[in-house]
């Protein structure tokens, strides 16, 4: 029987086997379907007499249907590396993470998609009105790894897809970004459209420049000459040494790529190279913007949203604004921009379209759905309207206006719900933007009943089921080593049984194909993590307030909401934050303070004066927003708060502020005036009265330190005096005690013994000997017999020393003198000291973070002030900030960030070797000081009209974008 039973096995297998080879047989190429490449079928050879059928463009409501199987006129294989595939199935999230190239297609006749990257030559001549989303890629992305047909073949068309072209096998594999399923998509008729209409008259934001003397105009155009230079000079640097990075290392004059090695600095730096009229320098960045491959990057496996909105779509944007937009000739980076947009509105598909913050762009993390983060920032989630509303104005399409719309509802949501925040107006710094409340309960649906939920079921019970062919073991099977348990009967003969289930099995499914457990009670944004959070109006958080009036000059003024949402913020700005700090000669400057909640409530509101680079944006928004909702009180708190920045940058060594300080505030900002005993009190984490407390201590612990020290000296001195006198009377009894020795006979000399006439015995022949050549030492040295009689006393002293019963002297013991109390500062010697150390300036109380990293905020908000004011005073400011940061920051190459602003630069000629290669430059150049912080310097000694504010609106990263007409 049992070789039967394996006769039988063989056969089945046999058959197989033999099915098996005749299907080989029979098919020409191998199911290479699960390969993690999927290649495009291979198309015909030009002498072919069968050609596939024509393409149909699918329904939308239909998968498309799989091409038509090549035929061959020969019997021979086709090469291995072309092998005909069909589509790739939809993903199904209980299968293996595969990542799929998508169909390949041409750009004709294809809506609103682009192929990917954007081609190099020319692109579109604009986007025509009645198909604003029409754009015709010329070259698609390349996917290294798979040979390219030996013919050409139009690729298939097809929607939501991107345009591949195949390439040369390289050594490894380049995995590129793929449009993902779209989980929670927009219906057409529900995207929130532009506004419509003429813009409304807006007040003038800039002054009204007349004509300025001969003298006036030669020095303005001698100081724009000079930062042109440092422009150039920082230009020249990364384009030598890092070309197409993201970053240049200014000191050792290498490259890094932080923002995913997209060539930061030079997407960044496009308009300010056209603004300064280095077109040479501008044509060479375009040609270079062309081969930026938005699909792929070898240095992040996620792409930081907020970065790569303000520099890399907003650099495209604004580059192509300023050239002339459509008839400036440069389509490309629009194009560029347009390509980037389609892979960033993936971070938007969400249950409630608020956007993921670092996006995994890679196709194998985009198989499941996400939610927004429940910790997101201020800053990240609202700053990004801007760039999508000029991209939708210059594109006509409403998806990029309708994905920031949706943004700015949920924080008018949050800003108008009653006791929302602690402070009214102002939003915590971090935001849980799930829209997802985990914590109530929520009633059943349907759905948890919906049949993919039952299906999923039914192949869970299969998990339960004994596999195909197995049987119990029969009664006829040998019970050797078995161990029977009671109640077994047969030990393991108990028929058929179910299989263990898995540690783990896939989570159930909704219709919708959703997590069982995805639904949840919706809500708004809400406070993100514990208490109730901390406000303020700098990093973290600034940008999305400094959008409300930006967007509202984008949209014409024709949405309310953001003049609206704009004077909530400054109202409890005003009346919450802004403070006047006390200084020396009792400057009229304001700073903005951060405030802690701990219960969400004004109650429990404590606040930290901080003074951060970061914040002083805030000159520039209140004045801007000043200006165009007719708010002049608005326009002198900015002139304030500019002010306060450029006093910081006056109060360093350095003549630059630190990134980070605190000051004393004022208890009020109508009178206020300096008082060194209040700074001095500041500057000690002690109070008065605790330092008082201290020196008392101090005191009554000296006292009692001598005392103890007094009673130490004594013993001392009385050990010492019977020690002296113990070795006195020692000194005594050996004295006597050889005085005996001396007196006794050289055969007698040991202790106890009496050498007399009568007690001696005769010799011994070797004892006589012993004794001769006794009496011969003793002939030879008259001090043999004193050195042998001192040699036996120092042994028997040797022998009894420290254990003489009858001494009751003990040996003096070691004394040591405890420490003598140190004295503590003073409040006044604190604090002097403290100053001295830390080179702490006056009015400022600590210094959180020396560094200056080449931020452009201070600058920023003294050039609105001069454009709006038009007082040349903001020139001599900004004029005085740029010759020291250039001073501070220069290098031999470019400019670094420097690392204390407490000490002021080496003298000499900035830039000499010897300052470019000192330890106070951080081998650091931020793609902003291009970006920002050159070009506000820059527009501040420029013509008025260039890049006027009646006409543009830059965005958080100093990008010019044109308000519409």
């Amino acid at each position: 029987m049992p070789r039967f039973r394996r006769y039988r096995v063989l056969l089945v297998c046999a058959f197989v086997i033999t099915v098996l080879l005749y299907h080989v047989s029979k098919n020409s190429q191998w199911d290479r379907s699960t390969e993690i490449w999927h290649a495009k079928p291979a198309p015909p050879a030009t002498n072919h007499n069968t050609r596939p059928p024509a393409h149909q463009q699918p329904d939308s409501n239909t998968p498309p249907p799989p091409p038509a199987p090549k035929h061959r006129d020969d019997d021979t294989a086709p090469a291995p590396h072309a092998p005909p595939h069909p589509p790739p199935p939809e993903p199904r999230l209980d299968e293996p993470t595969t990542i799929n190239i998508p169909q390949l297609k041409t750009a004709d006749g294809v809506k609103g998609l682009y192929g990917l990257p954007t081609p190099a030559t020319g692109g579109s001549d604009g986007y025509d009105a009645a198909d604003p989303d029409a754009l015709k890629p010329t070259q698609p992305a390349t996917v290294p790894g798979i040979r390219p047909p030996n013919t050409h073949d139009d690729y298939q068309k097809q929607n939501d897809h991107v345009g591949i072209q195949i390439a040369d096998e390289p050594t490894s594999t380049t995995i590129h970004w793929q449009k993902p399923k779209e989980w929670f998509p927009v219906p057409e008729e529900s995207l929130i459209m532009l506004p419509t209409g003429a813009p409304k008259p807006i007040p003038l934001v800039q002054f009204a420049f007349g004509q300025e003397s001969p003298a006036a105009k030669e020095k303005r155009e001698l100081r724009l000459a000079k930062v042109k230079a440092e422009a150039q000079r920082a230009w020249s640097g990364y384009k030598k040494y890092a070309w197409t990075h993201d970053e240049l290392m200014p000191v050792s004059n290498r490259s890094k790529d932080p923002f995913c090695g997209w060539a930061a600095t030079l997407v960044d730096s496009l308009d300010t190279l056209w603004i300064m009229g280095l077109k040479d320098e501008f044509d060479d960045a375009v040609e270079a913007v062309k081969d930026i491959d938005f699909t792929t990057t070898p240095y992040r496996d996620d792409i930081p949203v907020f970065e790569t909105i303000i520099r890399y779509l907003g650099g495209l944007v604004g580059a192509y604004d300023v050239t002339g937009g459509k008839a400036g000739g440069y389509h490309v980076l629009l194009d560029k921009a347009v390509e980037l947009a389609e892979i960033l509105m993936s971070v938007f598909d969400t249950p409630n379209r608020l956007p993921i913050l670092y996006y995994s762009w890679k196709p194998a993390y985009n198989i499941n759905p996400k939610r927004a983060s429940p910790s997101a920032g201020v800053a990240e989630l609202g700053s990004m309207s801007v760039e999508f509303t000029r991209l939708a104005q210059l594109t006509g399409k409403q998806k990029y206006y309708d994905a920031v719309a949706r943004i700015t509802n949920a924080f008018e949501e949050l800003q108008n719900r009653p006791n929302a925040t602690a402070i009214p107006g102002i939003f915590p710094e971090n935001l849980d933007a799930t829209g997802c409340n985990h914590t109530a309960p929520r009633p059943q649906t349907l759905e948890d009943s919906s049949e993919a939920a039952q299906s999923q079921a039914a192949a869970n019970d299969d998990l339960w089921r004994a596999p195909g062919g197995y049987q119990g073991s029969n009664s006829e099977s040998s019970s050797v080593g078995q161990i029977v348990q009671p109640g077994d009967g047969s030990g393991f003969n108990r028929g058929p049984q179910k299989r263990s289930p898995p540690n783990t099995a896939p989570a159930p499914f909704t219709a919708k194909g959703l997590p069982a457990d995805w639904e949840c009670v919706p809500q708004g944004l809400t406070p993100g993590g514990y208490g109730g959070g901390s406000y303020s109006m700098g990093g973290s958080q600034d940008s999305t307030y400094e959008y409300f009036p930006k967007q509202y000059l984008m949209l014409g003024g024709l949405e309310p909401k953001y003049r609206t949402m704009h004077e909530k913020t400054v109202d409890a700005a005003r009346e919450h934050l802004l403070y006047r700090p006390m200084a020396k000669g009792d400057p009229d400057i304001l700073f903005s303070a951060k405030a802690y909640s701990t219960d969400g409530t004004l109650a429990k509101m404590t606040y930290e004066w901080e003074v951060t680079h970061l914040t002083c944006f805030l000159g520039g928004m209140f004045g801007l927003g000043g200006k165009i909702f007719n708010r002049p009180g608005d326009v002198e708190i900015g002139k304030k708060l500019a002010d306060g920045c450029v006093w910081a940058y006056d109060s360093m060594p350095a003549g630059v502020m630190p990134e980070s300080s605190r000051v004393v505030p004022c208890k009020s900002a109508d009178d206020c005036h300096f008082d060194q005993a209040a700074w001095y009190k500041a500057l000690d984490h002690l109070s008065l009265e605790e330092r008082e407390k201290r020196m008392d201590d101090y005191y009554t612990s000296l006292a009692k330190w001598k005392k103890e020290v007094k009673e130490l000296e004594e013993e001392e001195a009385s050990q010492k005096q019977a020690e002296a006198q113990k070795r006195q009377e020692e000194a005594r009894r050996r004295a006597a005690e050889e005085e005996e020795r001396r007196k006794r006979p050289v055969n007698s000399s040991l202790p106890g013994q009496e050498a007399t006439a009568g007690q001696q015995r005769p010799a011994s022949v070797a004892e006589l000997k012993q004794q001769d050549t006794v009496q011969k030492r003793d002939l030879g040295d008259s001090n043999a017999s004193q050195s042998n009689t001192q040699k036996l006393q120092d042994i028997l002293d040797f022998n009894s020393n420290g254990h003489d019963d009858d001494s009751d002297q003990k040996p003096m013991k070691d004394v040591s003198l405890p420490p003598a109390p140190e004295k503590p500062l003073t409040h006044q010697e604190f604090v002097e000291r403290r100053i001295k150390n830390e080179r702490i300036p006056s009015g400022f109380v600590t210094l959180n973070d020396k560094r200056y990293i080449l931020r452009p905020e201070a600058i920023e908000s003294v050039w609105y002030m001069y454009r709006i004011t038009g007082d040349v005073s903001w020139q001599e400011k900004g004029w005085r900030m740029f010759e020291a940061v250039v001073r501070a920051t220069r290098t031999e190459v470019a400019h670094g960030a420097y690392r204390d602003v407490t000490l002021a630069p080496p003298a000499g000629a900035a830039g000499d070797e010897a300052s470019a290669k000192r330890d106070g430059v951080e081998d650091s150049m931020e793609s902003f000081w291009l970006a920002e912080t050159l070009k506000y310097f820059y527009l501040l000694f420029a013509e008025p009209d260039v890049i006027s504010l009646d006409e543009w609106v830059l965005n958080t990263e100093a990008h010019p974008f044109r308000r519409p007409k």
